[in-house]
């Protein structure tokens, strides 16, 4: 007998030692998207045939490779990485999962920062160049405020606010940061440098506060890197990779290891264009039972949400659609569109089948709202969340009128008819009437959530509400969120919730290339969808976009231009609804 095991055992272990092993390359230069959609455009003649690589791609490719025994080595090199932190966070998730299945784990940097270091503490072959450019210098939050330019411009912003910490509109009508605004920023920086450096110093098994000495000094060398063993050697990309040629002289070097296919259709001439046309819109089917993944990305407004919930609608119609994850990474909008989001997800809900929330970077105001009603919500430690409060608001255009010599003249029939005119402020008793508003949608936002954590609320709801915001780390002590993890824990909990044994997920709509989408049919709306929802832009917006561009800010550099653009983007939602459920416009420099 015991002879019979031990031919078993040397036959199982020749079997495997036969078969190729595989090292999975991952290259993540470039932004991660959360749906996959890229916005066609006929202005641009080079129109990509290839489809963006989502989040949800590159955590089910790092989930395989951890489980697969083929698989030795996992290596990665992310120069030039747009990654958000709450990203970071889950793919590192994977690559220790990975080391703890015993495989190795490598990663290439030409530069040592919050990012690299974070990743690279997981990972146990971290190598640097040897003349990296390195900044591990801590992070930092800047908020650009628009009072300024709005008062040159001749622009008011009248801005009403339930919730001391509902901090939104400040940038319009204020210079810096109110105190409560202040001191809500101070905690959240606290917290997300805190997770940081912990990990950093855990990971790589350096005392805490020697991390943090390094951090205060500003800069150090590569070498310095290397000395305090933040990284485990330095060597130039030549010598990198002949030391995994020989390393792995027998491995397969796969650098699409289930990963989808992103090259798109191939287009030769117009024929195939012709082909594509005809096939665009087409939807495949399923033909096994699957947790279906649907990102909810940007700012909430009826135009932003209007495919969501379209698709939601779609899938309760689809009988191998088990489960439901909402992935959210928005800052929130409009109180309108995130209560019509909603009603979607609870229809979803009211048909048995299980509905999880992954929270991305945000998920805050409008974005906690439209997750509230999960039955479990997952969140990375830094996310940022909560946000619970409302604010109205309009802009007062008289100024920029006069400017061009423009003067107005109302007639109205009813006391408040003109309310929510651009002309003027709000009057006192109009004031009135819109916070009365207000606190009608806060009572409704309250009840939400209420209604959904129920008894996993820990503590009195009004102490977290007024606007505050959190980490991911602090809404689970409080009770508004469930699990600390990413989009693949949230797949595997719905997954396990609806009996999918292999845990088979599909991201949906399926990602389309630009020019896919450039050609694709316009959604249909389901069979009992009699109107649809639809959105339309701000006319004060686009007259300050116009005075923005001949002011030549459309000059300023990158990251003030884009904070301009987001701006802009926020007040085209206050013409759908003077009433916002939004966060705080918080760029953190990490």
């Amino acid at each position: 007998m015991m002879k019979s095991v031990s031919s078993l055992i040397l036959s199982a272990a020749i079997s495997v030692a036969s078969a190729e092993s595989i090292v999975a390359v991952y290259d993540l230069e470039g932004p991660l998207t959360e749906s996959g959609m890229s916005e066609p455009s006929l202005l641009s003649m080079d129109l990509e045939a290839t489809r963006p690589l989502t989040l949800f791609d590159i955590t089910r490719s790092l989930g395989q490779a951890a489980a697969d025994p083929e698989v030795t080595a996992l290596v990665l090199d992310i120069d030039d990485a747009g990654l958000g932190l709450a990203q970071l966070q889950e793919i590192r998730s994977h690559l220790l999962s990975a080391r703890e299945a015993g495989k190795d784990v490598w990663l290439y940097s030409d530069g040592y920062n919050n990012g690299t270091a974070l990743l690279g503490s997981a990972a146990n072959h971290f190598v640097l160049m040897p003349e990296a450019d390195v900044s591990f210098a801590g992070i930092s939050a800047e908020s650009m405020y628009f009072k300024g330019m709005l008062d040159k411009l001749g622009v008011a912003a009248d801005v009403i606010h339930i919730g001391d910490f509902k901090s939104f509109g400040e940038e319009y009508y204020r210079t810096g940061p109110s105190e409560f605004a202040e001191k809500q920023t101070q905690e959240l920086i606290g917290g997300i440098f805190d997770q940081i450096t912990g990990d950093v110093a855990k990971g790589r098994r350096v005392p805490n506060e020697k991390v943090l000495a390094l951090i205060d000094r500003g800069t150090f060398t590569a070498e310095e890197a290397k000395e305090a063993g933040l990284v485990d050697d330095l060597k130039y990309r030549t010598d990198f990779n002949s030391e995994l040629k020989d390393k792995y002289a027998d491995a397969k070097f796969d650098d699409e290891y289930a990963l989808p296919d992103l090259d798109g259709p191939e287009i030769d001439g117009i024929f195939d264009l012709f082909k594509l046309m005809l096939n665009a819109g087409k939807d495949t089917g399923a033909s096994e039972d699957y947790v279906a993944v649907v990102a909810l990305e940007g700012g909430i407004s009826s135009e932003s949400i209007a495919p969501v919930r379209q698709e939601i609608l779609k899938l309760l119609k689809d009988k191998h659609a088990k489960a439901l994850v909402l992935r959210v990474s928005s800052p929130g909008g409009s109180a309108l569109a995130s209560e019509v989001l909603w009603e979607a997800t609870d229809e979803w809900k009211a048909a048995g089948r299980p509905f999880a929330v992954s929270m991305g970077e945000v998920a805050a105001s409008g974005g906690y709202y439209v997750s509230s009603g999960a039955e479990r919500i997952f969140a990375e430690p830094s996310t940022i969340t909560g946000s619970i409060g409302v604010v109205g608001m309009k802009l007062v255009m008289a100024g920029a009128m006069e400017k061009l010599g423009i003067t107005t003249h109302t007639v109205q029939r009813g006391e408040y008819a003109d309310a929510m005119s651009m002309t003027k402020p709000f009057t006192p008793e109009e004031s009135k009437l819109v916070r009365d508003s207000m606190l009608d949608v806060y009572g409704t936002f309250k009840k939400r959530i209420t209604d959904g954590r129920g008894d996993r609320l820990k503590g009195e709801l009004e102490s977290m509400a007024g606007g505050r915001v959190f980490t991911g780390t602090k809404a689970l002590e409080l009770g508004l969120v469930d699990e600390l993890g990413g989009l693949s824990d949230a797949i595997a909990w719905a997954a396990e919730k609806a009996g999918i044994e292999d845990g088979n997920a599909q991201l949906k709509p399926e990602p389309k290339s630009m020019l896919e989408g450039l050609f694709a049919k316009p959604e249909k709306s389901s069979d009992d969808e009699i109107v649809r929802m639809s959105g339309s832009p701000s006319p004060a917006a686009a007259a300050i976009r116009t005075a923005v561009r001949d002011a030549g800010l459309s000059t300023l550099p990158a990251p003030a231009h884009a904070a301009v653009e987001r701006a802009l983007n926020r007040l085209d939602a206050i013409s759908e609804s003077s009433i916002q459920l939004i966060g705080p416009d918080l760029r953190i420099r990490w």
